[in-house]
C-alpha cells in the first residue's frame, strides 16, 4: 500500500523502521535504551505465554526468546534508529523491536531476514499485542528499574549528609534566616536537615513505583483486549513479572490507563521533590562555602583568566540538573493532558523526558553524594561568625529575660567590643555562658525549665 524500499543487507530492522526514519528527521536523540530494553522483556513475556498457551510452536517461542534477551541485554543498539521524537503513540519504536527481534530469530533458526525470514514481526512477535499496552507497559517497566536505582542513589547521598552530620555535630556557628543572622545552631544540625530531606526522597521513590505498578499489558488497542484470547491476557502479566521480577499488576479496568496517564503526572512530581531538594541544598553549600563555613571539594580549575579561582561546579551541575527536572515536569503534564479518548499520542516524548528525569536524578545523586563526603569545616570562622553576632543573646532569654538581654546587647553595641562571647562571660559569668552556648544546648528541643528562673 505505501511502496517498497530498500533495506541495508546488514540491517535486522525493516520496512516499518525505515519509513519511520524517513518521516521522523527531528531531533537526532536516539530512543533511551531503558525503553528498548523494556519493550525486549514485553516481547519476551507475550512469546512466553503465547508458547504456554500454544499459540506460538516452541520452536519459533524459543528463538524470539532468545533474540529479546538478547536485545534487552544491549545487544543491536545499533538497529534502533529511529528518532526519540515520532509520532503514532510509539508505534515506530514498536514496529523497530518487532522487525529486529523477528530477523534475529530467523537467524537463530537458521533462515534469513526481511521476505525470506522464518519469523513474522507482526504475526508471530507482535502476537496479541497493540503499541497500546505494549509502550506504556514497557515505559513503566523502565521507570520502575530506574526508581529502585534512584532510592539506592537517595540513600547513598541521605548517609554522605548523615557522616558529615555526625563529624560536625561539636562546631557551634550562627544560624541565618532571611540573608540575615538568627539564633544559634551546630553544623552538625545544619547538616542533619539536609539529610532528612534526601531521607523523604528516598521514601518518595517506592510512592513513585507504587504509582507505575499497574499496567494495561493485554489491552490491545483501547483496553479492551480485541484481537488477544483472555487465556493470553491473564497469563501475560505473569510472565511479565517473572522476566521483570517486578512486582506488576494489570488493571482492573484496563481502559483506565489505556486512555490515562495521570500515573506519570504523580511519578513526575514526586520526582520533581527531590529535583527541589537537589537545588535548595546545593545552593545552601554553595552559600556556606562562600562564608567560609564549610570548604568544597576542588574539582577543577574556575576561570581562564583568573589564576586559583575554583567555582563550586558540582553543586552547579546538580542544579542546574534540577533545573532540567523541573522543566521536565511541566512537559509530563502538558502531555498527559493532551491524550484523547482511548489513547495519548504523545507517548514518545512523554517517555523520554520521564526516562531523561530519572537518570539525571540517579546521576545527580551519585556525584553529589561524592562531592559532600569530601565537604571539610572550617571551626575557626563559624566560631569567628558566631562569637561576634549580636544574635547570641537570644539564646539567653530564658535566664536573663528580654529587658535584660536587650539592655546588654545595647551596651555591647555602644562600647563597640569585638567579641560578644568574650563581653556575655564579663556580664554573666563564664559558667552560664559556656552551658548556654554548649552545642548539646543549642541543639535541644526547647530549654530545660528548671534551669530557667521563673517567678
Amino acid at each position: 500500500m505505501l511502496g517498497e524500499k530498500q533495506i541495508p543487507a546488514d540491517a535486522l530492522w525493516g520496512i516499518h523502521t525505515a519509513r519511520a526514519v524517513e518521516n521522523f528527521p527531528l531531533s537526532g536523540i536516539k530512543v533511551n535504551p531503558s525503553l528498548i530494553r523494556a519493550v525486549a522483556q514485553v516481547k519476551k513475556a507475550a512469546a512466553l505465554a503465547n508458547r504456554e498457551l500454544k499459540y506460538l510452536s516452541i520452536k519459533n517461542s524459543d528463538a524470539i526468546i532468545r533474540a529479546a534477551e538478547e536485545v534487552a541485554e544491549g545487544k543491536y543498539s545499533e538497529q534502533f534508529p529511529v528518532d526519540a521524537f515520532q509520532g503514532g503513540a510509539g508505534t515506530s519504536l514498536n514496529m523497530n523491536l518487532n522487525e529486529v527481534i523477528a530477523n534475529r530469530a530467523s537467524e537463530i533458526l537458521g533462515g534469513g531476514k526481511g521476505a525470506e525470514a522464518l519469523v513474522h514481526p507482526l504475526e508471530d512477535v507482535n502476537k496479541h499485542q497493540s503499541t497500546n499496552d505494549v509502550f506504556p507497559t514497557a515505559l513503566k517497566v523502565a521507570l520502575i528499574y530506574d526508581l529502585k536505582a534512584l532510592s539506592a542513589a537517595n540513600a547513598g547521598l541521605q548517609g554522605a549528609f548523615q557522616k558529615k552530620e555526625k563529624e560536625f555535630a561539636g562546631i557551634v556557628k550562627i544560624g541565618r534566616t532571611e540573608m540575615q543572622e538568627a539564633v544559634p545552631v551546630t553544623l552538625g544540625a545544619e547538616f542533619s536537615a539536609f539529610a532528612e530531606a534526601f531521607a523523604r526522597d528516598r521514601w518518595r521513590t517506592f510512592k513513585a513505583e507504587e504509582r507505575l505498578r499497574v499496567v494495561n499489558l493485554g489491552g490491545t488497542a483501547v483496553g479492551t483486549g480485541l484481537g488477544a484470547p483472555k487465556s493470553y491476557i491473564f497469563l501475560v502479566i505473569e510472565k511479565l513479572r517473572e522476566v521483570t521480577g517486578l512486582g506488576l499488576a494489570r488493571a482492573e479496568n484496563v481502559i483506565d490507563p489505556t486512555a490515562n496517564n495521570d500515573a506519570f503526572v504523580e511519578a513526575s512530581a514526586i520526582l520533581k521533590a527531590n529535583a527541589v531538594n537537589l537545588i535548595k541544598i546545593s545552593s545552601d553549600l554553595r552559600l556556606l562555602n562562600l562564608l567560609g563555613e564549610i570548604h568544597l571539594p576542588a574539582a577543577q580549575a574556575g576561570s581562564s583568566i583568573m589564576p586559583g579561582k575554583v567555582n563550586p561546579v558540582i553543586a552547579e551541575a546538580v542544579a542546574q540538573a534540577g533545573y532540567r527536572v523541573l522543566s521536565n515536569d511541566i512537559t509530563v503534564s502538558e502531555l498527559c493532558s493532551k491524550g484523547t479518548l482511548q489513547i495519548n499520542e504523545f507517548m514518545p516524548l512523554l517517555a523520554q523526558i520521564m526516562l531523561e528525569t530519572t537518570g539525571l536524578l540517579i546521576a545527580s545523586n551519585k556525584i553529589f553524594a561524592a562531592h559532600v563526603s569530601g565537604i571539610l569545616a572550617d571551626e575557626d570562622k563559624c566560631r569567628e561568625y558566631f562569637e561576634k553576632s549580636p544574635a547570641l543573646i537570644t539564646a539567653f532569654l530564658p535566664s536573663i529575660g528580654y529587658d535584660r538581654a536587650n539592655e546588654i546587647l545595647a551596651d555591647f553595641r555602644r562600647t563597640k567590643q569585638p567579641n560578644l562571647r568574650q563581653y556575655l562571660e564579663e556580664k554573666l559569668g563564664k559558667e552560664l555562658v559556656t552551658k548556654v552556648l554548649s552545642p548539646y544546648n543549642l541543639v535541644a528541643l526547647g530549654y530545660r525549665e528548671e534551669n530557667a528562673d521563673r517567678p
